[in-house]
């Protein structure tokens, strides 16, 4: 799984973005404007770049989870990565599945985003698409080149939130998609929901 993992290091960066704990204090997810594709983001990766600058590791991973349950479509991008093994699971496997995404996801990327703490995001446009739209960013960062972002963002309940990323032409679904599907043929599925636990 370590093209993904290299990958969503850099996407999350922005808004760490795929539940809120620890005691994180609601005002700082108010923050975040998702009543339009191009604020959405813009503000979601300055609220998550303003815990990168803390230098607290255990705020950022808190602040990350709190933005990962608010902002991103945990469950449609989670049914979207074991699309091909739903249908033959059982609903306590699921279950299983779905309990321990939100604490893999943010323990196996979440240390990788400090790497990134001096970059910025910069909102390019918003392409409608649907219901929602693909918002185009460049990350950048001192000295190296821009890493190119886009954000598939769609509107749930009253505001946007992700749905999924492309960071240098990846798209993050389906790559990690790919990357369960191998685990599950080697391993079952019962041992990739042990190794996502594991994890978080």
């Amino acid at each position: 799984m370590s093209r993904f993992r290299l990958m969503l290091g850099a996407a999350l960066l922005g808004a760490s973005g795929f539940v809120a704990t620890m005691g994180v204090a609601p005002a700082s997810a108010a923050a975040v404007d998702n009543s339009d594709p191009s604020r959405f983001i813009t503000t979601l990766s300055g609220q998550a770049f303003s815990t990168l600058h803390s230098g607290s590791q255990s705020a950022a991973r808190a602040q990350f989870r709190t933005l990962l349950g608010q902002y991103f479509a945990v469950d449609e991008i989670g049914d979207k990565l074991i699309a091909r093994w739903k249908p033959q699971i059982s609903p306590a496997q699921y279950s299983a599945y779905k309990a321990a995404l939100p604490g893999f996801i943010i323990n196996t990327y979440a240390d990788r985003l400090f790497d990134y703490a001096n970059a910025q995001v910069k909102v390019i446009r918003a392409v409608p698409r649907g219901d929602g739209a693909a918002v185009v960013s460049q990350v950048l960062q001192p000295g190296k080149a821009p890493i190119n972002a886009i954000w598939t963002v769609q509107r749930i309940g009253g505001g946007y939130k992700v749905s999924n990323l492309t960071v240098s032409g990846i798209n993050l679904v389906l790559t990690q998609t790919a990357d369960f599907d191998s685990y599950v043929q080697k391993n079952g599925f019962d041992k990739l929901v042990a190794f996502m636990k594991s994890r978080g």
